[in-house]
């Protein structure tokens, strides 16, 4: 499974979001630190989810971290807009 749709059923799991947009953005870090060539080292995370609204900013982030998992260790950014 590629790792963008691993990181959408995960986080479809987790907190069934109204909003959900991830966007690989790894060309624009093509050869620059982090970048393993696999095309999947860099994505940004847009997700809105009725579970956020009681979390503090950083709550959100820490939940979304965690319902990826192994995720994190395996792409070497995520940008988030958690909300």
């Amino acid at each position: 499974m590629a790792v963008k749709d691993e990181i959408e059923e995960r986080l479809t799991a987790a907190f069934a979001p109204s909003v959900l947009e991830v966007v690989n953005e790894s060309h624009k870090h093509a050869g620059h630190a982090g970048d393993d060539g696999s095309g999947a080292s860099h994505f940004h995370i847009t997700i809105r989810a009725a579970a956020f609204g009681p979390m503090s900013r950083l709550a959100r982030h820490r939940a979304v971290q965690a319902a990826l998992g192994d995720l994190n260790q395996r792409v070497h950014a995520i940008g988030l807009d958690v909300g």
